[in-house]
């Protein structure tokens, strides 16, 4: 595997400061860079196998979005959402003093790369959305709320591998190693032996303040977004239908869509076939 290397960034927010970490493949004079950010309850670590296979061509930069991994917590819960992430990971951008990125977000990692491709200069030059786009289906969101922010202490491993496998069950079929992984990066020892997730629970707060009564929609966002679009849909994802993936074919930057067999909510872009069409796309 490649050599990573772990970075952190000094960020802002209305309370003070906060540290982003993140992890950096590829040759670090690279111009060409392309950011990868996770879902919600995820980590950076989640995009180690496209990391490595792109870091030839690519410096490949996965942040651990604040509150969850190596980065800090907030003081303040009701921050941890889309604007403040968006912020940071401007600050990313600019620590990497590149003029254009290549972006992957899965899940709120890609809603945060729409709100950023969407604005006037925007720093993203092509954008990956795995498995999200300008319709979130309120059904989907409320099973996120159901186990987000909520997880126990768990005895040991085996307990907290099976949570994990549990709740990401919908990632499709993988190997023992492959989900063993999945739990590895987003668990976390404490101090008298038992495990915990990696994230601050009150990550759930905002998210549960904000439950909406219908589908989410950010047509107008998907509109403003000039830069070429890969969706990648997991074929029994309940987060992305189908018919937005049709609508989002005919209108803005009227994407290209794939949809992957097998999978729901979301493809970890860990096999090499998924790998391969996040590569051509990009490198296109």
């Amino acid at each position: 595997m490649a050599a990573v290397r772990q970075r952190a960034v000094q960020c802002a927010s209305p309370k003070g400061l906060h540290r982003v970490a993140y992890r950096e493949w590829g040759d670090p004079r690279n111009p060409s860079v392309l950011v990868c950010v996770h879902g919600i309850t995820r980590c950076a670590r989640d995009f180690d196998a496209l990391a490595a296979a792109l870091s030839e061509r690519y410096r490949v930069v996965c942040p651990d979005i604040a509150g969850r991994g190596d980065s800090d917590w907030l003081p303040d819960p009701m921050l941890y959402a889309i604007p403040q992430y968006v912020a940071d990971m401007v600050t990313l951008i600019a620590r990497l003093d590149v003029e254009r990125v290549h972006w992957v977000g899965t899940s709120m990692g890609g809603l945060i790369g729409m709100t950023l491709a969407m604005q006037p200069a925007t720093p993203i030059a092509r954008l990956v959305l795995n498995d999200v786009g300008p319709v979130v289906n309120k059904a989907a969101i409320e099973r996120i709320a159901s186990y987000i922010g909520l997880a126990p202490a768990f005895a040991d491993f085996a307990a907290a591998e099976k949570y994990v496998r549990a709740v990401i069950a919908t990632f499709g079929a993988h190997s023992d190693a492959e989900w063993r992984f999945l739990a590895e990066a987003v668990l976390r020892a404490n101090a008298d032996g038992t495990f915990r997730m990696h994230y601050d629970p009150k990550i759930a707060e905002p998210f549960r303040a904000a439950l909406p009564e219908k589908d989410l929609e950010f047509w107008p966002l998907w509109d403003a977004i000039r830069c070429p679009v890969l969706v990648l849909r997991g074929a029994q994802s309940d987060v992305l239908r189908a018919e937005t993936c049709g609508q989002m074919q005919q209108r803005g930057p009227k994407a290209r869509v794939v949809e992957i067999a097998g999978v729901g909510h979301a493809p970890t872009l860990m096999h090499d076939d998924q790998i391969e069409l996040v590569r051509d796309f990009l490198l296109a």
